[in-house]
């Protein structure tokens, strides 16, 4: 048998996200992680255009992109839980380690190093930023899962929206890209396809 990197990979489409909440439609791994790659791929953009930094935005996408696979093997911790406590969150942490882990295995060698860094981007300045950007498209990903589903009239998304919402208004000042993609991008999300074929 053959190596099961990117067989287990695929599996992210049957991984359903929000599980402990009411849906009006489920969102699956596989769509949170392409958004988040998206927009993650849109911040740095954004920060080397306006800010003249020098991001690798395509690498932020790819991070972006594998950022949860390790909920191949744990499946979604719904968030209340993951942050419930210091002791809660560090174990989870380890778990989620051991699980990338246990994917980065079902490589060859000579192929590890490659998504290692993926996984796991370095620890230098930009590195540092691009893995913040990356939780910021995170955060946007799920914001705009809580405006999808409150359009949809479906309020049990209002309290996730609101705290989400809060977050994001505190990275701002931080992550200015951040607060340039909700004022510029924020506002088209939930309109109709005549709407945006305007």
């Amino acid at each position: 048998m053959g190596y099961g990197f990117f067989a287990s990979i695929a599996r992210m489409k049957y991984i359903t996200r929000w599980v402990l909440m009411r849906n009006s439609r489920t969102e699956s791994l596989s769509e949170h992680s392409l958004e988040v790659a998206m927009i993650a791929h849109a911040l740095c953009t954004i920060g080397n255009v306006r800010f003249s930094r020098k991001l690798n935005a395509e690498k932020a996408a790819l991070v972006g992109l594998y950022h949860d696979a390790a909920e191949i093997i744990t499946g979604d911790m719904p968030t209340p839980v993951k942050y419930h406590s210091r002791s809660l969150k560090m174990a989870y942490r380890e778990v989620e380690k051991e699980a990338e882990d246990r994917l980065l295995s079902r490589l060859p060698e000579d192929l590890r190093p490659v998504y290692e860094d993926i996984f796991r981007p370095g620890d230098g300045e930009g590195e540092r930023y691009l893995r913040r950007l990356v939780k910021a498209a995170d955060k946007l990903s799920a914001y705009i899962k809580c405006l999808e589903e409150e359009k949809s009239g479906n309020s049990e998304f209002r309290t996730a929206r609101e705290s989400i919402r809060r977050q994001l208004q505190e990275l701002r000042e931080e992550l200015p890209e951040t607060g340039i993609f909700m004022d510029e991008f924020l506002d088209s999300y939930g309109s109709t396809l005549d709407e945006l074929s305007r």
